[in-house]
């Protein structure tokens, strides 16, 4: 049976330690400059501009698949912190993602702990790759907003990209044992981040 094609970016699943993930994430910034979409499942890193006035760090979107990483996108708040009352204010609970083009700050939950092992499906075009002989192996990813009316990301493994190379950004640990899930086009992967902001020494931004 032919594995399912449903891509939703970087989903947790649990920690290294083989403990069940406790849905822990923390809060970030992301200022209206900012032209990138953002969904559940996408992938930030630490953005050189700093932090917002209260001190909560800004993030942006890691849109080249590579890199340091601070983590990923669990959920957008609907409402921005440290406001006033939000009485008679119409909060759309439908929305749980970030437009490219935005009129107001925004605010992310991201998960970056570094040991959390998140699943990922692969894009199913390097099918020599897609073996039991890669895991262990490093790769880079393909980042991809999702087609409407689907808010969740469409980020994919880049299969293309799996090699031995420790810059590269995730480490494949292998399937995940979920039912129906094979080796081969679009198989979901446990995979945890190899190039972490917080994990060893990195340079600041």
């Amino acid at each position: 049976m032919a594995n399912f094609v449903q891509p939703r970016g970087f989903v947790p699943a649990r920690y290294l330690n083989g403990a069940a993930w406790s849905g822990g994430a923390n809060m970030y910034h992301i200022p209206a400059a900012d032209t990138n979409q953002y969904n559940p499942g996408d992938v930030v890193l630490s953005a050189a501009t700093g932090a917002d006035a209260n001190g909560i760090p800004n993030v942006t979107k890691n849109t080249a698949g590579t890199g340091v990483v601070r983590g990923v996108v669990i959920g957008c708040l609907v409402a921005a912190p440290n406001l006033p009352s939000l009485v008679g204010t119409n909060l759309n609970l439908t929305i749980q993602n970030i437009p490219a083009t935005k009129t107001q700050d925004y605010y992310v939950l991201v998960v970056d702990d570094p040991k959390v092992i998140f699943q990922i499906q692969d894009d199913g075009i390097t099918t020599a790759n897609l073996v039991a002989a890669s895991v262990g192996l490093n790769a880079s990813f393909t980042v991809t907003n999702p087609t409407a009316p689907s808010q969740n990301s469409a980020t994919v493994l880049l299969s293309s990209s799996f090699a031995t190379t420790a810059a590269l950004t995730v480490k494949l640990l292998g399937l995940t044992q979920i039912p129906n899930n094979t080796f081969g086009a679009n198989a979901t992967w446990d995979v945890i981040f190899n190039q972490h902001e917080f994990q060893g020494n990195t340079a600041g931004v």
